[in-house]
């Protein structure tokens, strides 16, 4: 019965209009890591390290992705939930496609 209760509402909560500006403003630390981490490796003779950089890139923003997916779920907030998933899966299927590139 929990379960029933909380996925209603989930479908019935309004998100926040102030969600998508959070999202993109917590996406700046990510960057801002990310660019360290670029710097870091850059220098460092390591084979393939593209994939280190793609892999590394792609674990942050899943990262980043759950973390909106437990305050969505917090909140009741089903689309924020929603398009959290959305975007672990479109991460992984690029770094996927890109691996397989490659």
């Amino acid at each position: 019965m929990a379960i029933t209760s909380k996925l209603s509402q989930l479908i019935k909560t309004n998100r926040h209009e102030k969600e998508v500006e959070r999202w993109i403003f917590s996406l700046t630390p990510l960057g801002v890591a990310f660019v360290f981490f670029f710097i870091f490796l850059l220098p460092m003779d390591i084979p393939n390290k593209t994939a280190i950089l793609v892999t590394g890139a792609a674990a942050g923003f899943a990262g980043l992705q759950s973390y909106w997916i437990y305050r969505g779920w917090r909140r009741n907030e089903g689309s924020t939930v929603l398009l959290g998933l959305i975007g672990i899966g479109l991460t992984f299927g690029l770094v996927w496609l890109y691996m397989s590139l490659t």
